[in-house]
């Protein structure tokens, strides 16, 4: 007769006597339960019936399991039927950062910077699709052959993409971005030596003087969680914006109105776009927007927003320097259609955005701001910029962390007077380069 240990996905052997048992007595719940009616009870009610249910199941079947393993069995079986089965443990590990199922038979989480291969199996593709699904269902989208990727979120704000053949040869793949029930404060980046107190003063000071911000940084570099920090500093008086293609800022203000892209139905129509969305926000009288992420022609009209009045916008943009930075938001402007020269569209970006924060991860997985430089204005046909802080790498520690220090570069930036005027300026001392801080 099949036996279980008390953690039955400690190893691989057991791992695979323990699915079959699984997946049968879960079929036989199912069975046996009326899901309607029970969906109406309390969480509390319906672990009892599964619970109660499983032990009768496991009598009759005779199996031999102990009453750790049958508690376990009935978890398992609970989160297979009211939530995202196998996914479950790892959604309430709050080391994990990023769950990544590549197919039915591996999952890969990030904790801490670093992928770790987990013991997380599913039963089969069928079993991952059912997942990915009732993920999909709930937000309103589909995913299907005819429209095999998706992006959705989970009911706590984690992000999800998700893609299925015959896009993804080997298998249904599903990504999830997890989404922090306490969001890291300006006070937690400190903590963690991804910037100095000086550096974080002046990303409050920004915020808080209306400067308009863009983000960059590549996948995984921590842009969203800057961007969290920045709009936590937008004073409660003004009625703010987002835009985002899957909703996943936390703002912490009373004034605030969400929207969110929605991607075309079935016969291909009603989508709107990032775009649409944007010239949108512009009728609802905002005092400042915040594009999610900026990565088509909705660039144009960002700038638009930027240039009228919208001041102390925030946006974030996928690339490795500021300086590109900047090219990439020249080729999004030219994606809306629009001909324009491209001194023009310099023109409009050096006038509409004053500030870009590099963000980015390291070899070693820790995230910092690399870079917080000023664009001053054009010369000639190029924009100019200015580096404010830096960090500098020195080199690799033999443990493999990265040794570097943050400084400032001695540039006094143009927008200081702007924030003396708010009353939020920064002292001299603060742009002293012979300030360092060692990580």
């Amino acid at each position: 007769m099949p036996t279980l240990r008390t953690e039955p996905q400690s190893d691989k052997v057991h791992q695979a006597a323990y699915l079959p048992l699984k997946k049968t007595v879960h079929e036989a719940v199912l069975d046996n339960i009326d899901l309607e009616r029970l969906a109406r009870f309390p969480a509390d009610q319906i672990r009892h019936e599964i619970n109660t249910l499983v032990n009768r199941i496991v009598d009759e079947q005779r199996l031999l399991m102990n009453d750790a393993e049958r508690r376990q069995l009935s978890a398992d079986i609970y989160d297979e039927m009211f939530g995202f089965g196998p996914l479950e443990p790892l959604l309430h590990d709050p080391t994990v950062s990023d769950i990544l199922v590549n197919t039915a038979k591996q999952t890969y989480v990030e904790r801490r910077g670093k992928l770790e291969l987990t013991d997380t199996v599913f039963y089969d593709d069928a079993h991952l699709m059912k997942v990915i699904e009732k993920i999909v269902s709930r937000v309103g989208r589909r995913i299907d052959e005819t429209s095999p990727m998706v992006d959705a979120r989970l009911p706590d704000g984690s992000r999800v993409n998700a893609i299925i053949p015959p896009s993804a040869i080997d298998g249904p793949l599903l990504s999830i971005r997890r989404f922090s029930v306490n969001p890291l404060q300006v006070e937690d980046l400190v903590s963690l030596k991804s910037l100095t107190p000086p550096m974080a003063q002046l990303l409050q000071a920004l915020a808080k003087a209306k400067v308009n911000v863009m983000v960059s940084g590549g996948t995984g570099s921590g842009k969203t969680t800057l961007l969290n920090v920045l709009s936590g500093f937008i004073p409660e008086d003004e009625r703010v914006v987002t835009i985002e293609d899957a909703a996943e800022l936390q703002m912490r203000q009373p004034h605030v109105l969400r929207l969110e892209t929605r991607p075309p139905n079935i016969e291909g129509k009603g989508e709107i776009s990032q775009r649409a969305l944007v010239r949108n926000a512009l009728r609802m009288r905002p005092d400042r927007i915040i594009l999610g992420e900026v990565r088509g022609g909705e660039a144009l009209d960002m700038l638009n927003a930027m240039n009228t009045g919208h001041e102390g916008s925030l946006t974030t943009i996928h690339a490795n320097t500021p300086r590109d930075a900047l090219t990439r938001l020249e080729n999004m402007v030219n994606m809306a259609g629009v001909s324009l020269p491209a001194k023009t569209i310099r023109q409009q970006i050096a006038s509409a955005i004053t500030v870009v924060v590099q963000a980015s991860r390291l070899t070693d997985g820790r995230r910092k701001i690399v870079s917080i430089q000023e664009i001053t204005g054009m010369e000639g046909d190029m924009i100019n910029m200015q580096e404010i802080f830096t960090f500098q790498r020195t080199g690799i520690a033999q443990d493999g962390t990265v040794k570097g220090h943050f400084r400032a570069t001695g540039v006094y930036p143009k927008f200081a007077e702007r924030l003396r005027v708010f009353g939020v300026g920064l002292p001299d001392e603060a742009y002293d380069p012979a300030r360092r801080m060692e990580v």
